[in-house]
């Protein structure tokens, strides 16, 4: 067992912490495996999509957690182009849904396709209301469909609706005359649901496609000549390849690390990659002369199955303490509470969790800070 250890000052120091302290990358391959070293796509931003329209222009929707919080760019899906076939991109316009339900969640994990006459199609996961804690089954995949990328309407119901798990992060495409979903049903080697449908709208499920513990199946498809490729996350971004969309021939991994992939085969020989980069390395602000806090990792990682985090108080204030995935979504929690000056510590057992990156995230008072840790089994 490895452990980390964290000395903390309760101050008035902020830092950023959740999806918005990642960037979009890109780069780009002649052969969808090797792939340059990346650049940035867009700021503050995660769950990417992105497709080939009329032939001649690319279009990747997001979802954008540009600061402040509250504002037009924050927590909103969001779509950017490019005319000259992914060198240069216009800036980001948040979407608009017609006809969205009153009381629905706000759409989130988009995932663009283009249906016939160059109409776009969006898929999103939302609920009837707001589901609880840790997500469940009121999450669907829903869609939307519109003309120009950015304003659509609803189409009423889900696409898909499992009964009993949620369904999050969708991947949609138009493959050997019907229409293939997946979406990851939980930890990576539970692999992912597979839905399929004539018309894009009503989804009927097939057998769940298989993984393990170093492959999650959260990123998406590309066709790649008569071939579909599946682009997802791990410790390596990779990919597996399928004739007919049922069956995977096995996984490939690439030079990438990052997460939630999707890929556009621009030509042949020319592959664009976008993916959720690594987090920024956010420095303290001190505020009314408060103290500097010391943060050190004294035990390498990686860890295997289980960490312990401890961390030292000052004085009594409350501390969360909570594990999230390289998506930046809340896995765990595992401090809530008001804790007394002096050391403390939590353990976080990981052994229902894959291999890879994750990060932990600790408050204090109105101190936050987030640090990265890797698994490896």
């Amino acid at each position: 067992m490895k452990s980390t250890l964290l000395f903390l000052i309760c101050s008035t120091a902020l830092a950023q912490t959740g999806p918005w302290n990642n960037p979009l990358m890109m780069a780009t391959s002649t052969d969808g495996r090797f792939f340059s070293t990346p650049s940035t796509f867009q700021d503050s931003s995660g769950v990417p999509s992105a497709i080939r329209w009329k032939g001649d222009t690319l279009v990747c929707a997001f979802q954008w957690f540009r600061q402040p919080i509250g504002s037009a760019t924050w927590d909103r899906v969001a779509v950017k182009f490019s005319y000259d076939d992914g060198l240069s991109w216009t800036t980001p316009v948040p979407i608009v849904i017609d006809a969205l339900p009153a009381g629905y969640q706000r759409p989130f994990d988009p995932t663009l396709v283009v249906t016939s006459g160059d109409s776009f199609r969006i898929y999103f996961s939302s609920s009837a209301g707001m589901p609880g804690p840790g997500q469940d089954s009121m999450i669907n995949t829903y869609s939307a469909i519109g003309a120009d990328g950015i304003h659509y309407r609803f189409e009423p119901g889900p696409r898909v609706d499992h009964p009993i798990r949620r369904v999050i992060d969708p991947a949609v495409i138009f493959f050997n005359g019907m229409w293939h979903y997946s979406s990851p049903i939980g930890a990576p080697q539970e692999g992912a649901f597979h839905y399929t449908s004539p018309d894009g709208l009503v989804f009927q499920q097939q057998a769940n496609q298989p993984s393990d513990n170093m492959h999650n199946w959260t990123g998406n498809y590309v066709v790649d000549d008569s071939v579909l490729r599946f682009y997802g996350s791990g410790p390596q971004i990779w990919y597996n390849t399928s004739a007919d969309g049922f069956s995977w021939s096995g996984y490939l991994s690439t030079n990438v690390q990052g997460g939630d992939p999707t890929v556009v085969r621009r030509s042949a020989t020319n592959y664009l990659m976008i993916f959720v980069g690594p987090p920024y390395q956010t420095g303290v602000e001190l505020q009314d002369g408060g103290e500097l806090f010391v943060l050190l990792d004294n035990v390498p990682n990686p860890f295997n199955p289980a960490t312990v985090i401890r961390y030292r108080t000052p004085q009594a204030c409350r501390v969360t303490l909570k594990i999230y995935d390289l998506m930046g979504r809340e896995i765990e929690v595992l401090v809530a509470e008001t804790v007394s000056a002096g050391m403390h510590e939590a353990r976080w057992d990981a052994s229902g969790f894959g291999s890879g990156v994750y990060f932990y995230g600790i408050t204090a008072g109105e101190f936050r800070q987030v640090k990265r840790m890797m698994m490896m089994k």
